[in-house]
């Protein structure tokens, strides 16, 4: 659930909204945030009771708290692997820890928060690019109906950050405006290098 959304949605329907995170491999859900607990807007909350949740990087090294990288799940509620297909559950579970494939950051308190799908990351002159990190910037704009944010091919960089734009019905905006906004709020090596504006996405 976008952060924005939560408050208005509390007021119109008077209705708490808590989070959660579970995946198909670890069932019902890894995260929760629970009502006698203190609310962190964008965050899945803590790991469950009989589950653990660290985040950590490509080498499987975890990671200090605030840096983002890949979540990965041990506990009760994680499958022995797929039926019958041990080189699929060979590449999901390593050392009884699940390897999601989703991105996110833990802060000091243990909550976490999902930035993004690890296939998706763009590497772009050696640094590591989230396309929903990006896409949640770009929604925001009061032009912009859609957006996807993709890795285009570069022999310079590798790849550059390129973004696809719907924009809403009778707004005008050019790329020049589109990427002074992000200027604001994104690192450079974040900005889209290309700014493509689509019908569909």
């Amino acid at each position: 659930m976008p952060p924005e959304f939560i408050k208005p949605f509390e007021e119109k329907f008077g209705a708490k909204i808590v989070e959660g995170y579970g995946l198909t491999e670890a069932s019902p859900c890894c995260s929760f945030n629970m009502l006698d607990r203190p609310q962190k807007p964008g965050s899945i909350g803590k790991a469950i009771p009989g589950a653990e949740i660290k985040i950590v990087d490509e080498e499987g090294k975890e990671l200090p708290r605030g840096r983002i990288g890949e979540l990965i799940v041990r506990g009760d509620n994680v499958m022995p692997g797929y039926y019958k297909n041990d080189t699929a559950t060979a590449t999901v579970i390593k050392n009884g820890w699940l390897h999601t494939g989703d991105l996110g950051r833990m802060d000091e308190d243990d909550y976490v928060f999902l930035t993004g799908l690890k296939k998706r990351m763009i590497i772009t002159s050696g640094f590591n690019v989230y396309p929903k990190e990006i896409e949640d910037i770009l929604s925001m704009h009061p032009a912009v109906r859609e957006v996807e944010v993709v890795g285009k091919k570069d022999l310079m960089r590798g790849e550059i950050v390129l973004a696809r734009i719907v924009l809403k019905e009778n707004a005008a905006v050019e790329e020049k405006e589109i990427l002074r906004y992000c200027r604001i709020y994104l690192s450079s090596y974040k900005v889209p290098r290309e700014v493509e504006f689509v019908e569909k996405i």
